[in-house]
């Protein structure tokens, strides 16, 4: 037992220890979040709280480090229906906690609460990876795609009616990573996620008749290898994608709306829906190189920038430690990304392969729009930083996906 579990450790040691070393690099500036000039109880001792969570997270991670990836494979489609029940349950008795408190994306059982989302990214990885590894061929037609859009589509759909916008996203991720991995062609990809492309494009009619010309160019060139039937649906999304725009505008809620005018344009409402990018931009850019210190830094000791302990905890990195550090972090980041590319590529169990490709595609696109929200690169929406922002579902189950990677090198 001891020898399993040194190997679990040991397995890709560089990346079980960036990991540990960016959570607790995440705890450390949890603690500076909480350093202000007048206290919050919000942030106030959450430094600890996420303590307790990393110890938790350690445990499990090595529990879960000494199931065999058999099992896992085993229980896909049963943890990914129990995932369903719970997120259908949080439309009817969820609640908010924190900085989610406009959104019924937690389940209060008294003691603790708990995020069924995150379980739900996790399981959705494991049921997509074992639908795709006992297929025969790689899904390289739109009929091969129907299913794997649907087994992520579902827990997608319900997160979004929580609603959770920043989480869907990561399932969109999940999907397209793990299809990329399965063999899906890079033009059938791009194909299929066009008319989200268009829907976002169609705030401007010129440039959405733009994107539809590329789109109409690109399915002749790329037509000996659709049917028909296919490009025809394209074509038809894509146009249904801009139909739909405005009614669909008109039904978002108005901090929704808020949110993406003031990410084409921050100044409409500088103390309103801007107030938070300008708040973190201004943060960011005042650390300058080397950044004013730990726990130093003044946006953050003014509680100027608002969730600094969560969404947006890369502003209070790059305020006190500057462009080094938040460059630094970001290495870091890429450093796990790359262990994870290096493990899929030395798998030879097709399910252990496309399992790595879902986890790296999820935490690709946390990191992306996390850091991108922060910069006004990409409009803002309630997504963690992995293994930095404060969240404890989130760092368990982000360490749980750890302990499936470590799983996967030692049985190599």
């Amino acid at each position: 037992m001891f020898r399993k579990i040194f190997a679990i450790w040991a397995g890709d040691s560089a990346l079980v220890i960036s990991v540990m070393l960016m959570t607790i690099f995440g705890i450390a500036m949890i603690y500076s979040a909480g350093v202000l000039n007048v206290p919050n109880p919000v942030t106030e001792g959450a430094w600890i709280r996420q303590s307790s969570w990393f110890v938790i997270s350690i445990v499990v991670f090595t529990l879960v480090g000494c199931i065999s990836v058999r099992w896992f494979e085993w229980a896909a489609f049963p943890l990914y229906g129990l995932s369903l029940i719970l997120l259908f349950t949080t439309l009817l008795i969820g609640t908010g906690s924190g900085t989610a408190s406009g959104v019924k994306s937690f389940i209060d059982l008294g003691i603790i609460s708990f995020q069924p989302s995150e379980f739900a990214k996790l399981t959705t990885i494991l049921a997509l990876a074992r639908y795709l590894a006992t297929r025969p061929e790689s899904p390289s037609t739109f009929r091969a795609l129907i299913t794997p859009s649907i087994i992520v589509g579902i827990p997608l759909g319900l997160v979004i009616l929580q609603p959770d916008l920043g989480t869907a996203l990561a399932f969109m991720g999940i999907l397209f990573f793990t299809l990329y991995w399965a063999g899906a062609p890079i033009g059938l990809l791009a194909f299929l996620m066009s008319p989200a492309v268009a829907l976002v494009l169609s705030y401007n009619n010129r440039i959405w008749a733009l994107f539809f010309m590329i789109v109409l160019g690109s399915l002749y060139l790329y037509r000996y290898r659709l049917f028909l039937v296919e490009s025809l649906a394209i074509v038809i999304a894509n146009l249904a994608a801009g139909i739909i725009a405005s009614p669909l505008w008109d039904s978002l809620a108005e901090y929704q709306q808020n949110r993406i005018l003031v990410f084409l344009d921050p100044s409409v409402d500088p103390r309103g829906a801007g107030y938070h990018i300008i708040q973190s931009m201004v943060a960011i850019g005042s650390g300058g190189v080397r950044g004013k210190g730990f726990t130093d830094g003044t946006q953050k000791k003014l509680d100027f920038v608002p969730e600094q302990h969560t969404d947006f905890i890369f502003s209070v990195i790059g305020e006190e430690l500057g462009f080094l550090g938040t460059g630094l972090a970001l290495l870091f980041f890429c450093f796990i990304l790359y262990r994870l590319v290096k493990i899929a590529e030395k798998s030879t169990d097709p399910f252990s392969g496309l399992v790595i490709f879902g986890i790296l595609g999820s935490w690709l696109i946390h990191i992306f729009v996390n850091v991108g929200m922060t910069v006004g690169m990409v409009p803002v929406t309630g997504i963690p930083l992995p293994f930095v922002s404060y969240g404890g579902t989130f760092l368990l189950m982000s360490w749980i996906a750890v302990g499936i990677t470590a799983r996967v090198t030692y049985e190599e």
